[in-house]
């Protein structure tokens, strides 16, 4: 299912020299700020100029797997998806890929919760926003809310 996915969401992503460790390719911890970039655009695209006073979004788990190393001249681009939707959490499956070449060089897993922010408490993701996912995504909430394989 994943290895022949197409994403709607593509963003090109700047290394920047702090990225790169002493052995010339980008430091691990880094791929995760450049994620939560394309997370941000990712989210505006789908909300817009959503009101996040009432309903918010935390990060419940974060796994990568790190495949090939990204080098200072890379030409980096992060693909973002939702490949789950569930009742109260939602999957975001983020790439990172030299543009140049295609080749796949980490691969993230996002497991995020809807939060009350008022009553600091895990709260079922209202229709509207699950809708809005769907929508940009061009799937059904059937198709989403299937299990992860």
């Amino acid at each position: 299912m994943e290895d022949d996915m197409k994403f709607r969401h593509t963003l090109p992503v700047q290394i920047r020299f702090s990225d790169v460790d002493q052995y010339g390719h980008m430091n691990n911890s880094s791929y995760f700020s450049l994620y939560d970039l394309a997370k941000t655009s990712y989210m505006r695209d789908v909300f817009g100029d959503k009101d996040w006073k009432h309903i918010g979004i935390v990060v419940a788990n974060i796994n990568a797997d790190f495949l090939a190393p990204v080098f200072f001249s890379d030409d980096l681009v992060i693909h973002t998806s939702v490949i789950h939707l569930g009742h109260k959490s939602f999957t975001l499956l983020q790439r990172a890929v030299n543009k140049a070449s295609g080749v796949l060089k980490c691969q993230c897993r996002t497991i995020m919760v809807g939060y009350d922010v008022a009553s600091k408490e895990p709260v079922e993701l209202p229709a509207d926003f699950k809708r809005a996912i769907c929508d940009y995504e061009g799937k059904t909430l059937e198709e989403l809310s299937q299990p992860l394989k």
